[in-house]
């Protein structure tokens, strides 16, 4: 029996396969649960801060959702501008300050690492919803969900990521969780956005089968889960090297009905244009449906951390 009472969620390397499944069963077991009732009361009386010092909408949606389906409260702000760390307040303090209200703190906060700095602080756990660059691990659990859900198993999966792996964080936590099955990963990017050589690294030092390429077309056809990423703006020092390649990848209806009209799409959006709009209606555009995965995943980690459920 795993055990998640009082821990921190920082990142996709924590995660052994057992917990990773006991996570998704919970996760199914909210899914189920909600079909008849709007709201549990598995966290009445708890508290979560949902601290977004990036912009957000899935990511804070879905865990403030989670939280009041489980019967708890959310406080919290959306953005950095709202709060004392204008007036030169430092993260530190901040958490210091909101760890004497709550029971639970998500965060996001655009620091490579700022997420660990945080937990070091807290005595509330900390569920890192994404630092900077770096790691986003309840979004790989969604993902690694929505695999499950979609697809009714995870190994002998081919699950192609595309667009830009360097500064994707989702694919970097992603990485982590997928390194315990067996599936067969193949990474699409422009040079200069290919996955970070100390996680290739780490994977060729675990034996984890993986292929990397520049070419989108080919690598559909063998895809049976496709995981589009936007190219991130936000990461570039020059506007001149975005523009370059922000258009390098879009999916659309017409490539994917002539190259593999049975591939799941998923996408941890927002998108911008990489996956063409006229996709959404094929059956295995699954990127909604993956955001309402969220919900119930950090249902599950919610509840697991505060004990509620072994």
């Amino acid at each position: 029996m795993i055990n998640l009472q009082g821990k921190d969620i920082l990142h996709g390397a924590q995660f052994s396969r057992e917990e990773l499944e006991r996570i998704m069963d919970v996760a199914d077991m909210f899914r189920n649960q909600l079909e008849t009732r709007p709201s549990l009361d598995y966290l009445h009386g708890y508290i979560l801060a949902a601290l977004f010092f990036e912009p957000s909408t899935r990511t804070r949606l879905s865990f403030e959702t989670a939280m009041h389906r489980l019967g708890g409260s959310v406080v919290g702000f959306s953005s950095a501008e709202s709060t004392s760390v204008t007036k030169g307040e430092t993260l530190e303090d901040t958490i210091r300050t909101v760890d004497q209200y709550v029971d639970f703190i998500a965060m996001r906060h655009p620091a490579l690492g700022s997420a660990s700095r945080a937990a070091e602080i807290a005595k509330a756990p900390v569920l890192n919803g994404g630092d900077g660059a770096g790691q986003h691990p309840t979004q790989a659990l969604l993902d690694l969900y929505t695999v499950r859900s979609e697809r009714g198993q995870i190994d002998g999966t081919t699950l192609v990521l595309c667009g830009d792996l360097k500064n994707g964080r989702t694919v970097h936590s992603g990485v982590e969780v997928y390194k315990h099955y067996q599936v067969r990963l193949v990474f699409v990017a422009p040079e200069q956005l290919r996955m970070p050589a100390v996680i290739t690294a780490r994977l060729k030092s675990l034996g984890i089968q993986f292929e990397e390429t520049d070419d989108l077309t080919n690598a559909l056809k063998k895809a049976d889960v496709l995981y589009m990423t936007r190219i991130q703006k936000e990461r570039f020092t020059k506007a001149e090297d975005y523009e370059r390649l922000k258009d390098s990848y879009i999916l659309t209806r017409q490539m994917v009905e002539n190259l593999n009209p049975k591939v799941v799409t998923l996408h941890p959006l927002p998108r911008v244009n990489e996956i063409a709009t006229d996709v959404d209606t094929l059956p295995g555009a699954a990127y909604f449906r993956q955001a309402r995965n969220g919900v119930y995943i950090r249902m599950a980690l919610l509840a697991l951390i505060a004990g509620k459920i072994q």
